[in-house]
């Protein structure tokens, strides 16, 4: 069975001027499902039919295949992506995570801030990550389609892209202005909290 575009776990238009339809058109129907499209593709001739994506993103660095990687690794990033956000309701930080939070960086601004810094820093296409490490939050970033799926021990909690086609419609080249807005708006910290029990690959992985 082909891996599938996940519908948006919440509307179009639900992310208001932050992250307009326009973008979620290009981005998550036209970008994402490239990446679908190309993988499914790719799974008869590299025998991997049937496949779980997080085993097939697994076989691409194993095999040192980048096409297979990069696209497959895409796939999952996004599906991740679309659930760390939510149409802004003054989302904060609560419970375990708050305490987390606090613990690593001091307050919850802190860490936006050091998130922020590692996203806008990020030299060309990527991912910024916050991460469960040995009990401790960190900040981390990937390149291109690279995840946390093919890193172990690095378990996901939130993700920021920095792809430029997450930003350049409403942004243009202004990838601060962007980083601000859904860090300072969309995040769902229910989401990013639920991920405290390690299970953060499992909730953006396919199966075959």
């Amino acid at each position: 069975m082909p891996f599938t575009l996940p519908e948006l776990p919440f509307a179009r238009e639900a992310l208001g001027d932050l992250m307009s339809a326009e973008t979620l058109d290009f981005h998550h129907g036209k970008h994402h499902k490239a990446y679908v499209d190309k993988v499914n593709a790719m799974l008869g001739e590299k025998g991997l039919e049937g496949a779980s994506l997080s085993a097939v993103i697994r076989a691409g660095k194993e095999r040192g295949d980048k096409g297979l990687f990069n696209n497959s690794g895409q796939i999952w990033n996004h599906n991740f992506f679309w659930q760390c956000l939510a149409p802004p309701q003054g989302q904060r930080p609560v419970g375990q995570l708050a305490a987390l939070i606090e613990e690593g960086f001091g307050t919850t601004e802190a860490m936006l801030a050091r998130l922020k810094e590692e996203a806008v820093n990020h030299f060309a296409s990527g991912w910024a990550w916050l991460v469960l490490d040995g009990g401790s939050l960190k900040i981390a970033s990937l390149h291109d389609g690279d995840s946390p799926v093919a890193h172990d021990g690095m378990q996901p909690l939130l993700t920021l892209d920095v792809w430029e086609h997450a930003y350049y419609i409403d942004y243009r080249n202004a990838r601060p202005a962007y980083v601000d807005a859904v860090l300072g708006n969309l995040v769902n910290w229910e989401f990013v909290a639920r991920n405290l029990d390690g299970q953060g690959i499992s909730r953006a992985d396919q199966q075959g």
